[in-house]
C-alpha cells in the first residue's frame, strides 16, 4: 500500500510539473499592483484555460486530444477531451465531467485510474473553501466545453 501511495504522489508531482512547463501562463493579465509588489488578488480563481494547461495538458495535450508529453508513459492513453459532447449525444456532459474532476474517474469510460483526483488538491490549495473549489471546477468544465469539436 505504501509503494502505491508514494508512486501516486510522485506521479502527481511529475504531471503537475509537466503541466506547468506546458502552460507557462501569462500572469500579467491577472496581477495587481500593491506597494510596488505584484501579487494575485486574495479571492482569485484561475480561468479554466489556465487550469487546463497546468493540470490536464501534460496527459491530455495542449489541444485536449490526448497526446500530452506524459501520455506515452501511461498504461492507457488519455481520452480525447474535445469529443466529450459528441460521445454524449451532442450535449456536453457537465455533471459527469464535474464528478470526474471532483471525485476521480471511477467510470471505465473516462480512462484508467491513473488520472489524479483534482477535488482534494483544489480543496487543499483553497484552504477548504468549498465555494472556490466549486468555482475552480466550473471554470475548468466551462473551458472543456469550449474546446468541443463542432
Amino acid at each position: 500500500m505504501r509503494k502505491c501511495t508514494i508512486f501516486s504522489f510522485v506521479f502527481l508531482l511529475v504531471i503537475c510539473e509537466a503541466g506547468a512547463w506546458i502552460a507557462q501562463p501569462d500572469r500579467s493579465a491577472m496581477q495587481v499592483r500593491h506597494n510596488d509588489k505584484t501579487q494575485l488578488p486574495p479571492a482569485y480563481v484561475p480561468p479554466g484555460r489556465q487550469m487546463y494547461k497546468e493540470y490536464c495538458a501534460a496527459c491530455h495535450g495542449p489541444d485536449g486530444k490526448g497526446r500530452g508529453p506524459v501520455a506515452a508513459s501511461l498504461r492507457k492513453p488519455p481520452p480525447n477531451l474535445t469529443t466529450l459532447a459528441r460521445r454524449n449525444g451532442g450535449t456536453f456532459p457537465e455533471e459527469y465531467v464535474t464528478n470526474v474532476l471532483r471525485f476521480g474517474p471511477s467510470f471505465s469510460a473516462h480512462g484508467s485510474s491513473e488520472m489524479p483526483v483534482w477535488g482534494p488538491l483544489f480543496q487543499y490549495l483553497e484552504n477548504y473553501n468549498e465555494a472556490v473549489v466549486r468555482q475552480r471546477i466550473k471554470n475548468l468544465c466551462d473551458y472543456l466545453e469550449s474546446i468541443q469539436e463542432k
